[in-house]
């Protein structure tokens, strides 16, 4: 029998975003006339997701009680300003570290589409006249009144019937899974939803924690199709790196602001301290990882982050020889500087900021080198690149791909189709529903197949714009 859900079914779950894609997470809750937002993220990649951000939301913003956000990456949260935008004016609820990173990521975020739309139509490559931003800093603003800082295990009283517990889900800092538990006319039930999780044994975040109890499972896949290569990061870029040194060429490294480039930095350190690499100079071209690392810094020793970094400053967290560039002329001065050195800049997969000024300078040069370190979306300029384009287009301008191309591997903060499972085990029973969300549909599809072999029992990959009756899984409530 399908789950698909009826209308007139008081508890149900639409999924809006998330479906079919890594990014634009959305989920609806509904129980009863009350009606709860998990995630509200942007959609990112191929145009027909971007354009999703521009269409009219499939559900009205105003009737959205609450919105829950499991961690601050934009796949999951960038959508926010422009709810509040379009009419929601209730209280969104997250953890405290979240809460701070969520100022920082949004705020970049709209001075990053206000400073393309400008460009856009000074180029006059737009084709959208004049360009706009999807948001901007005074919308930041004004969202960021509507934000509450939530602690883990604490449960919080959403009204309606419905309450939520946050628990660590160990991705970035502050990342966490959201426990819902649905009460009706006497019966309850329970929806978890996993948000990304983080992996084990990684530096910097702590491992997920055990899952709790819960009826119905709302999983993300990104990974859940493949393995990470287990091969040490250091032999992965050791030799591209000192291949590339030794012909006078910049390494660039286009990375994630937040947790990535931290933990890139790490590495860099730690191999310059082995002399496994000389020490070079090293620019940070974000103003973004200085503001997020200074938050990391403030969470040291706390329940957010790993043990094993607890006394690090963030003079240690990096090599001696960074330099933070936070202004645009800063920025600029990379443009006169030739190799040896190491840029890091955002954003992670290509999709706009100063790393794309770079890509422009760097790509045609065949000693330069473009070391990818995290998962790349389909339509973006990452996955161009990782698939061998021979050119991309950047800023309305075509550019020759001549530098070499490497990716590393196990710098991924998601839990890969094995750590799933492992995460999934921690239960002392299993949900009896699993819906499958924030996944291209080979990731869904192999990890449903997972499931399947493995414990035995179906797991539903959930389509855009598709909802779910969950009534069938509330029972009789035992306080």
């Amino acid at each position: 029998m399908t789950r698909e859900a009826e209308s007139t079914q008081p508890a149900r779950l639409a999924f809006y975003g998330g479906a079919g894609t890594v990014t634009g997470s959305r989920t609806v809750v509904t129980l009863g006339k009350h009606r709860v937002l998990v995630d509200c993220g942007l959609f990112q990649g191929e145009r027909e997701l971007r354009e999703r951000n521009w269409a009219e939301p499939r559900f009205r913003p105003g009737s959205i009680d609450a919105v829950l956000v499991t961690h601050a990456h934009l796949d999951h949260a960038g959508y926010l300003p422009r709810l509040v935008k379009e009419g929601f004016r209730g209280h969104i609820f997250c953890t405290a570290p979240t809460a701070e990173l969520l100022r920082v990521m949004l705020l970049d975020s709209a001075k990053i589409q206000e400073e393309d739309a400008e460009y856009a139509n000074k180029k006059q490559f737009s084709r959208h006249h004049p360009a706009l931003p999807l948001y901007t800093v005074e919308d930041v603003a004004r969202t960021m009144l509507q934000v509450r800082g939530v602690a883990f295990r604490r449960w919080l009283d959403l009204g309606g019937g419905i309450r939520a517990r946050f628990f660590d889900a160990g991705h970035i800092l502050g990342s966490a899974m959201i426990l819902l538990e649905l009460s009706h006319e006497g019966r309850a039930a329970s929806v978890l939803f996993s948000g990304d999780l983080g992996r084990y044994g990684m530096p910097l975040h702590r491992d997920p924690q055990p899952r709790p109890h819960t009826e119905a499972l709302v999983l993300e896949s990104t990974y859940g199709d493949r393995k990470h290569d287990r091969t040490p990061l250091a032999d992965q870029i050791r030799g591209p790196i000192l291949q590339t040194l030794k012909r006078g060429g910049t390494v660039l490294i286009p990375s994630f602001a937040m947790a990535r480039t931290q933990v890139v930095a790490l590495m860099l350190r730690e191999l310059m301290a082995d002399r496994e690499l000389p020490q070079i100079p090293i620019h940070v071209d974000s103003p973004m990882a200085t503001e997020i690392t200074k938050i990391y810094n403030r969470y040291l020793g706390s329940e957010y982050l790993d043990a094993d970094i607890q006394g690090a400053t963030v003079g240690t967290l990096f090599p001696r020889m960074v330099r933070f560039h936070n202004t645009v002329e800063e920025s600029r001065l990379l443009n006169d500087m030739t190799g040896p050195r190491i840029i890091i800049a955002s954003s992670g997969m290509l999709t706009g900021g100063r790393v794309l000024h770079h890509l422009k300078r760097l790509l045609p040069d065949r000693r330069n080198l473009v070391a990818m370190v995290g998962y790349q979306a389909a339509g973006t300029r990452g996955r161009e690149l990782l698939e061998g384009a021979k050119a991309l287009r950047i800023h309305g301008e075509t550019v020759a791909v001549e530098a070499r191309v490497v990716e590393l591997h196990g710098l991924s903060a998601h839990a890969d189709q094995d750590e799933i499972l492992r995460w999934l085990r921690t239960g002392a029973e299993l949900p009896r529903a699993i819906f499958l969300n924030h996944g291209e549909p080979e990731g869904s599809r192999g990890l449903a197949h997972r499931i399947k072999s493995d414990l035995g029992m179906t797991a539903y990959v959930v389509g855009q714009d598709q909802e779910y009756g969950l009534d069938w899984l509330m029972d009789e409530r035992r306080d």
